[in-house]
């Protein structure tokens, strides 16, 4: 729907104007907040003494809680990632006027992939080495967003600042290609 609003005729552009999307960013944001806060205060994270790993040493672990609400968490960001991988692939013929949903794809496909091997990792990783798990997936994921939306924007920045200019953003000028 939202991408046939400028059919003429259509007053569809009244649901999908500034105020619809600032208002769905904090919507989809306060409902993330209330699933942390949720979490945190009926069974939050504790420290836990391993005892059975290394007989000679005690290592302090991180339990969960309840794994309820960690999944909750973690199956949520998965859905906002799928959600914006959707739109973003639905978006990705509208015109090239400031669109950058083909970046967008790509880098919350690179965010799904990260973390849907993020799962068997974490499950499957013994004690200590879950935070490691845990790092590497949100490092991987950070990297890989930053890459593919920035490092193209960096490109014409340093390289092509002929292309940095208000018309060819606009359109006025015939691109050139890579």
């Amino acid at each position: 729907m939202a991408f046939r609003a400028k059919v003429p005729g259509s007053n569809a552009m009244k649901w999908f104007g500034p105020p619809q999307q600032r208002l769905s960013v904090l919507t989809f944001t306060l409902i993330q907040a209330l699933i942390c806060v949720l979490w945190l205060t009926i069974s939050p994270p504790f420290p836990f003494k391993n005892l059975n790993q290394y007989k000679e040493r005690i290592i302090f672990e991180c339990k969960l809680g309840s794994a309820i609400g960690f999944w909750a968490v973690l199956g949520y960001i998965g859905f906002l990632a799928l959600l914006c991988f959707i739109l973003a692939f639905l978006a990705r013929k509208l015109p090239d006027n400031f669109n950058e949903a083909k970046f967008i794809t790509f880098s919350m496909l690179i965010f799904c992939a990260v973390w849907i091997t993020f799962i068997p990792a974490y499950v499957s990783s013994p004690g200590k080495f879950i935070v490691a798990v845990e790092i590497f997936a949100i490092l991987a994921s950070s990297f890989g967003l930053s890459i593919c939306i920035f490092v193209p924007k960096c490109f014409i920045i340093v390289f092509r600042p002929e292309q940095n200019t208000k018309k060819h953003l606009m359109g006025k000028v015939p691109s050139m290609s890579l």
